[in-house]
């Protein structure tokens, strides 16, 4: 569209910039809503109102439309959990965890149904599986020395990081849509179980670390 047929339909011309964060935010709420797979360049390009060859001119195709999309969210889930993990205790590493990643599901719901959705074949993006496993390798040496210290064998940590933040990440899944209880509620439980384990449950569990 030129920029006096834009002006006589009362839109001014984006810039390029604009234009590429436009077709991200588009692509973004589709493939949250219908998946990788079942999402079109045409449709995508539709939505903008503009022709395809403008989005593979910006992002070369669907696959690196995608990427961009998947890439944002995995940056934005990781640095709120950086964020979140200060504490020197490992239970209160655990509550924080859990509470951070609760916060990027209620922050970015379309975005942490793209990640826990499959990547396309062949695609070198983070998949939420990936996300889960790198939080995973995060967490190891925490536990490996608290292991150390109660006498049980360190090389297990890793095993056990990755059933910890697997726990954390599939309650997350579930609480994307069914929101109940509240999401404090929801972490003070998570942590019962993952540092009690089910034989020391507490009857009223209560995070120790404030909101």
């Amino acid at each position: 569209m030129s920029e006096e047929k834009a002006r006589r339909n009362g839109r001014s011309r984006m810039t390029a910039a604009e234009r590429r964060e436009q077709l991200v935010e588009i692509a973004r709420g589709l493939f949250a809503e219908r998946g990788f797979d079942a999402t079109s360049v045409e449709e995508i390009a539709a939505r903008a109102e503009v022709s395809k060859p403008v989005v593979y001119e910006h992002f070369g195709g669907k696959e690196g439309l995608y990427a961009v999309v998947v890439d944002r969210e995995v940056r934005l889930l990781l640095t709120m959990m950086q964020d979140s993990l200060k504490a020197n205790h490992p239970r209160a590493l655990l509550e924080q965890a859990a509470v951070a990643l609760l916060d990027y599901i209620e922050l970015a719901p379309d975005g942490f149904r793209i990640l826990v959705r499959d990547s396309p074949i062949g695609s070198e993006t983070g998949s939420f599986v990936s996300i889960i496993g790198d939080i995973a390798s995060r967490v190891e040496h925490i536990l490996a020395a608290e292991f150390s210290a109660r006498d049980y064998d360190p090389d297990v940590a890793p095993l056990y990081a990755q059933m910890l933040v697997g726990m954390v990440g599939t309650t997350g899944q579930w609480w994307l849509d069914a929101r109940q209880p509240p999401k404090r509620v929801v972490a003070e439980h998570l942590v019962n179980l993952a540092w009690n384990g089910l034989a020391g449950l507490e009857r009223n569990p209560e995070l120790r670390t404030p909101p």
